[in-house]
């Protein structure tokens, strides 16, 4: 067998160990209480850290893009609908 392979092989197998491993460690996340709700806020918090950092760096364009995706998320209150307002807002400020 090349070293090709046995990377290839062990890569394979550490990708499954990690993926098994996140199954078997979400069965035993709790459904109620604090810790429940702390993990359903995870990803929004983490969305607006990643956004934020993004606006506070960025430029003209970005401000603007985070302006017109508030207001899509304001009357819509749908998540996707927001990012692509916000995205598309960025791609057509950059394009002008």
């Amino acid at each position: 067998m090349s070293d090709t392979w046995i990377v290839i092989t062990v890569l394979a197998l550490a990708t499954f160990s990690i993926r098994l491993g996140g199954v078997l460690l979400g069965q035993k996340l709790p459904v109620s209480g604090p810790w429940a709700r702390g993990l359903n806020a995870l990803p929004g918090c983490l969305i607006i850290a990643l956004v934020s950092v993004l606006v506070f760096s960025g430029g003209q364009d970005e401000w603007i893009a985070s302006v017109v995706a508030l207001a899509a998320a304001l009357l819509t209150r749908n998540l996707p609908l927001t990012m692509a307002a916000g995205i598309l807002c960025v791609f057509l400020l950059r394009q002008w």
